[in-house]
């Protein structure tokens, strides 16, 4: 850990913009600007406030490199690491499924990756916290779910339905039906079956999730829901206690959000790419707006920074609101008053960029270096 370290000359991002301030870091600590024992000249770079994913599933493809490789866990969660830090992350969502689509979205892998969370946390830098992705059309799994959530503490849980209900109703084959049941080593016959029999349940739901989410509430889980579409099912799930609205597809779904005081969560590829690859709400838009109150990775992690830059460079807002959607905004969602800024008292989580290219240069969690090179390496390390 930097015990007591200086840095000069950059441009830090504060609250009213980019000033060049003196930053003292001191035994995990953002501290004063009093000379510290080590002084290092930084011109020529950015520090801004770590990044916080507040959700992000781009994990999966360390723990997966190929179809069925799903060995060496812990392995896959230290690169899946090494690429967060490299992207200036320093805390990070990890978003597991609990889906019947099985393979690594199964229960059983959910449980599997928890363990190896748990074990394999200690020896890494960066705050990997979790998510549980539930499916909620999976009746028989609700208590299961719950003793999960208990078992291995995990503080967020957001609820999904991605059966393809339209196409069931209609008895017409599902898109992705095949790829999906040889993903996980059953007959495209089979797997109809079985998704047709989670369908054929779905009005046993909202009886189970009413129980589930009045069990977890009094723990301080956050819950959130996953791709609303209409003010109705918006109301529904805060009436329920589902107080997070996570990439809600359409402005009527952002809009009641709002108006209930439910904070929104949009994507940062949706930003980047200049609009959903499903034809969903703009994020740019919504940010415009003032509707958006935190970024996520979803399965890009890259996005976060570029899609700060990008709001600022066109003029959607300007860096110091931009870069609160990826740090303090999902920050405070998250319940972590310890982070999200540099400001004094606050733990050292920054990252450090060229001020040119925009590139990562070094990321520093709770005041310890996870990734570092090139210029700032040498002169933190000389």
């Amino acid at each position: 850990m930097i015990s007591d370290l200086r840095l000069t000359n950059a441009q830090v991002l504060q609250t009213d913009g980019l000033a060049s301030t003196p930053l003292r870091l001191s035994h995990g600590l953002i501290t004063d600007d009093s000379p510290a024992r080590h002084e290092v000249d930084l011109k020529g770079f950015l520090i801004l406030p770590g990044i916080v994913d507040i959700h992000g599933d781009g994990f999966e493809r360390h723990l997966a490199p190929r179809r069925g490789v799903m060995k060496d866990l812990d392995q896959g969660i230290v690169a899946a690491e090494a690429e967060i830090a490299t992207n200036g992350i320093t805390t990070a969502t990890l978003a597991q499924f609990y889906s019947w689509e099985g393979g690594m979205r199964g229960a059983e892998f959910a449980a599997r990756f928890f363990t190896a969370l748990t074990t394999t946390q200690p020896c890494l830098i960066t705050d990997l916290r979790t998510q549980l992705r539930f499916e909620i059309s999976m009746i028989e799994e609700y208590q299961s779910v719950e003793h999960l959530v208990e078992k291995f503490d995990i503080p967020y849980l957001v609820f999904n339905d991605h059966l393809p209900h339209d196409a069931l109703v209609k008895g017409n084959r599902p898109p992705r039906l095949t790829g999906q049941a040889l993903r996980i080593g059953r007959s495209p016959e089979n797997h109809l079956k079985a998704i047709q029999a989670l369908h054929d349940r779905m009005g046993e739901v909202p009886a189970a999730l009413s129980a589930l989410t009045k069990a977890l509430a009094p723990r301080g889980v956050l819950m959130g829901s996953h791709d609303d579409r209409t003010t109705k099912q918006r109301r529904n799930w805060h009436e329920m206690g589902v107080h997070i609205a996570e990439f809600p597809e359409s402005e009527e779904a952002v809009i009641a959000a709002k108006n209930a005081g439910d904070p929104v969560i949009l994507g940062a590829p949706n930003v980047v790419r200049g609009g959903s690859h499903n034809g969903n709400v703009s994020a740019a838009d919504m940010i415009r707006t003032g509707r958006c109150d935190a970024m996520a990775s979803d399965y890009h992690y890259p996005s976060l920074r570029h899609a700060a830059f990008f709001l600022a460079d066109t003029g959607v807002c300007d860096l110091t609101t931009a870069w609160s959607l990826i740090s303090s905004g999902p920050a405070e969602i998250l319940g972590l008053t310890d982070r999200g800024s540099l400001t004094p008292g606050r733990r050292a989580d920054l990252v450090v960029l060229d001020a040119q290219t925009r590139d990562v240069c070094a990321t520093i969690t709770g005041g310890r270096v996870s990734f570092m090179r090139g210029e700032v390496a040498h002169q933190l390390l000389m």
